[in-house]
């Protein structure tokens, strides 16, 4: 009789052990997300201190070559000349620049398709040559930095609600699209662009390599994606370039 008491009495004991183990367990894992927001947050006050390109900058620069170019289309006199004047205007020990333009890479992401030559890529920021010569549409997708697209061929269109009417960018002009904001965007017919992100730019690779899990398996050119974005962010890492 007393046995049986006493396994009661544990029993009855146990909900007790069980709730308090669970309250701290969560207690712990919330402790662990407060101490993680504060330290984003934190390094997103100070993220600005990392960046060496400008939006301005580049723009002027976007439109210089453009401006240059022999013919409206030619896309590589514009690529050499952008290339040439970065490689000139910021030295090796301050930011590392991808200078072989033969590396261009089929990229699929938000439903638009098209091939893009990096250029630089670092943890805040990355620049890039991005189009095609047969045109593309689809979703910008929602990033956690500011995406300069400065047209350097060709015309892109884009469209957000509430506003009904088509935007549209012409060669020598940029769309900005701050961080946290959505479009619809289309690369008219064949369309090239200079463009610029500034931000977190591991937290966008998930959107530019999505498409080949889910439909595209080009498993070749997701490895030259992550084969020279990965390379070129350890070369600006080691020089000191966030």
């Amino acid at each position: 009789m007393a046995s049986k008491t006493k396994s009661r009495s544990t029993s009855a004991a146990q909900p007790e052990g069980g709730a308090f183990t669970w309250a701290t367990k969560w207690f712990v894992r919330m402790a662990w997300l407060t101490a993680a927001w504060a330290v984003c947050k934190g390094l997103d006050a100070v993220k600005d201190r990392w960046y060496v390109l400008d939006p301005t900058s580049l723009h002027e620069l976007a439109q210089a070559a453009v401006a240059s170019a022999p013919e409206p289309n030619d896309i590589n006199y514009m690529i050499d000349y952008i290339v040439t004047n970065l490689t000139s205007t910021y030295g090796s020990s301050q930011i590392a620049l991808n200078t072989n333009s033969s590396e261009w890479v089929l990229s699929n992401a938000g439903g638009a398709m098209g091939a893009m030559y990096i250029i630089h890529a670092s943890v805040t920021e990355y620049l890039i040559v991005f189009g095609t010569p047969l045109g593309t549409e689809g979703h910008t997708g929602m990033h956690t930095a500011d995406d300069y697209f400065n047209i350097l061929v060709g015309e892109q269109w884009a469209f957000a609600p509430p506003s009904l009417e088509m935007e549209r960018y012409p060669a020598g002009s940029v769309h900005h699209l701050p961080r946290g904001h959505v479009k619809q965007y289309k690369m008219h017919e064949g369309c090239y662009a200079l463009e610029y992100a500034r931000g977190w730019i591991p937290l966008m690779l998930p959107f530019g390599l999505a498409d080949v899990f889910t439909s595209t398996l080009d498993v070749w050119s997701l490895y030259h994606t992550v084969r020279i974005t990965a390379r070129e962010m350890f070369r600006n890492f080691f020089i000191g370039k966030v």
